[in-house]
């Protein structure tokens, strides 16, 4: 099983995928590293390199190669679904996400339902963010997108439920905080 504090948050930025060459061309085994940089809860912290790899290829740690997608563990999986899913291409992530094994974990089903929501199936999002808060309640990334969700639909009372919780586990400060403070005033950039 996956656990959501194995991976912690990955911050990952568009401009750092698209100048390592997201849309790598080239055979398997071959891979590109893309750096990880700075801000917003929708990538998390930072520090790490993503690899990427063509698409249909997944970068197998173990192996330290990129691999046929099926046959990646699912830690890796997860980690190229979610990479994938924070550059926007949320089609592509939903094969990856969706290709685990072990579905039973929050952080998977967050980010099932944050592509889900991008693709613009908020209820279906929404639905794999409760599930995701049934195993674990205090995820903050999970009740940030949850509440983002609900500022989408208009439902304003709901997202400040979400924003209220997440201010009890982390306080005003943290990121996911923040950004779903913003989201709810209705700041254009979240």
């Amino acid at each position: 099983m996956i656990r959501s504090t194995m991976f912690g948050p990955a911050t990952v930025s568009v401009a750092a995928l698209c100048a390592a060459g997201i849309i790598a061309l080239g055979t398997q085994g071959q891979a590109f590293a893309a750096s990880s940089s700075g801000g917003g809860s929708s990538g998390g912290g930072g520090g790490s390199s993503e690899v990427k790899c063509r698409a249909g290829l997944v970068y197998d740690k173990q192996k330290q190669m990129c691999v046929q997608q099926n046959s990646a563990a699912d830690e890796d999986l997860y980690r190229t679904g979610r990479a994938v899913a924070l550059a926007g291409d949320y089609e592509r992530a939903l094969g990856l996400l969706e290709a685990i094994d072990d579905k039973n974990d929050a952080m998977v089903l967050t980010m099932i339902g944050y592509s889900k929501r991008k693709l613009g199936a908020v209820e279906e999002g929404i639905g794999y963010y409760q599930l995701a808060l049934a195993i674990e309640p205090d995820n903050v990334f999970t009740r940030e997108y949850l509440g983002e969700g609900y500022v989408s639909q208009g439902r304003y009372d709901l997202a400040q439920l979400e924003l209220d919780r997440i201010e009890t586990i982390c306080g005003q400060d943290c990121e996911q905080y923040q950004d779903l403070a913003s989201a709810i005033a209705g700041d254009p950039d979240w």
